[in-house]
């Protein structure tokens, strides 16, 4: 029993479960949200609130997540995080207004800011470099899994019992890693952690809340809306504003002296890059499938789902490629053939056989699921423990930026070509050009992410490559004394 209660497996153990249910949070709401519209009798834009309130509220903690996790410890931290998320899940299922479904999606998003940065850093400092090839395992599991299982489980709850239960089933999984984590966590707090950068907290938290609206709003509203523009502007002046200021400061909350790093700097963008081309292909290529190739929302899930298969492989594979390659040849081979089948993709029609579409995306999972272990265990090679919640709040920040930027951008790709045509009947068909130019566009960010990899040293992750012990040679082995 003991063995299985040492603190790497407890870490493991809590970390995996808590990112599970946020990954998959992340993707059941959409599938529900015509239902929930239906029921709570709302106009179906008007249920949008749901996502915008979420992503607002992680935006503005996430900045502060890796303070509170060096000053109150991060397992207090990450456990009050994880009870907001768990408790808010709860107070969601039982909403019966529009207004209180929000407002506790609102302390959903809370919960979930904080959890990432401080479940990373709480990680990384319980297993040393050179053992984080192997603990990729681990992390690979909420990252590939709970993404895909998301829209399945979703779309089989809301067919077969009700709403409700998209929020319901995070019970099961948080309720028991919250009471293990009580049991079974180990407090860690830095003494070195200082008193709170409030200019660093008033800059950043509307700055970056105001860019994820933008960006998160603007397909829909419009660019030129005036709410868009407005919330747009004021955020980059903000953000500009919080660079100036946070170098100046002595502990700032955003540490930008990290990136002086750049091993750090550079995989913070490949994994940005990587981030926005995934997600942006996992919005788009379900819409072309169900929109223009007039398939089921149940079979669109099944056939993206192979993807969540391959990342599991990759997972398994990477304590075995990343030190025998090097992780610049890992992350450049991942992202140069995930790039090749987007373009494969874009050009499947209602005619392709189903089984190579989850062939392809089988081997999205495998390629991707190589760079992106590959940048976890790098990205924080040189960063020391003390300054660990603060690399793992910036990481995350650029991690959640990407998709953001990625599904801003193809959107406007898809509403710029057109989604539909006038057919020669005069009636509206679907437009399969608009689709493929978004997936070639999802393409061109993994592109970006390799010349930025290019950059990579292998010698910079020294630390994160376990040496294996030379063989011996015959003349070299000891000589064992005759009975």
């Amino acid at each position: 029993m003991k063995a299985w209660l040492n603190p790497k497996k407890v870490v493991c153990i809590v970390y995996v479960a808590a990112m599970f249910v946020v990954a998959m949070d992340a993707t059941v709401l959409n599938v529900a949200l015509q239902t929930i519209s239906q029921e709570l009798q709302v106009p179906p834009a008007a249920s949008g609130a749901l996502n915008v309130g979420y992503l607002v509220s992680l935006a503005i903690v996430l900045p502060v997540a890796g303070w509170l996790g060096d000053k109150w410890g991060t397992k207090r931290t990450f456990l009050l995080a994880l009870a907001l998320f768990t408790g808010a899940s709860a107070l969601c299922g039982l909403a019966n207004n529009l207004t209180a479904l929000t407002v506790f999606r609102v302390v959903q998003g809370i919960g979930g800011g904080l959890l990432t940065p401080v479940g990373i850093a709480m990680l990384f400092r319980t297993f040393p470099p050179q053992e984080r090839a192997k603990v990729s395992r681990a992390l690979i599991l909420p990252i590939a899994v709970a993404p895909a299982v998301g829209p399945i489980v979703s779309g089989l709850l809301v067919e077969h019992f009700s709403w409700r239960w998209i929020f319901y089933v995070n019970l099961p999984i948080g309720i028991p890693a919250l009471l293990f984590g009580i049991l079974y966590l180990k407090e860690h707090k830095e003494p070195e952690a200082g008193r709170l950068d409030l200019p660093g907290l008033l800059l950043s938290a509307p700055g970056l809340a105001m860019m994820m609206y933008a960006l998160s709003q603007g397909p829909m509203q419009g660019w030129n809306s005036p709410a868009i523009l407005s919330t747009g502007v004021m955020g980059l002046i903000l953000i500009s504003a919080l660079v100036a200021v946070e170098l100046r400061v002595k502990q700032p909350l955003l540490d930008l002296r990290l990136l002086g790093d750049r091993l750090f700097r550079t995989t913070g963008l490949v994994a940005m890059f990587a981030a926005a081309g995934l997600l942006g292909m996992l919005y788009v290529f379900p819409l072309m499938y169900q929109n223009a190739l007039h398939a089921s929302a149940l079979d669109t899930g099944l056939t993206t789902f192979p993807e969540a298969l391959g990342l599991m492989l990759a997972s398994q594979l990477v304590p075995w490629t990343y030190p025998r390659l090097g992780p610049k040849r890992v992350i450049i081979i991942g992202l140069l053939c995930t790039a090749a089948i987007f373009v494969l993709l874009s050009m499947i029609g209602s005619d392709t056989n189903p089984w190579l579409i989850r062939s392809l995306l089988f081997g999205v999972g495998i390629f991707l699921g190589h760079t992106v272990g590959a940048v976890q265990i790098a990205a924080f090679a040189n960063i020391p423990p003390s300054s660990m919640g603060r690399a793992s709040t910036w990481f995350t920040v650029q991690n959640r930026l990407g998709p953001a930027i990625g599904l801003a951008i193809l959107s406007g790709i898809l509403a710029a070509v057109g989604t539909s045509t006038v057919n020669a009947t005069g009636g509206m068909e679907p437009n399969l050009l608009a689709y493929r130019a978004a997936l070639i566009g999802a393409a061109s960010f993994l592109l970006i992410g390799l010349c930025v990899a290019l950059r990579i040293r292998d010698s910079d992750a020294a630390a994160t490559i376990r040496k294996r012990a030379p063989v011996k040679t015959a003349e070299e082995r000891p000589v064992q004394a005759e009975g």
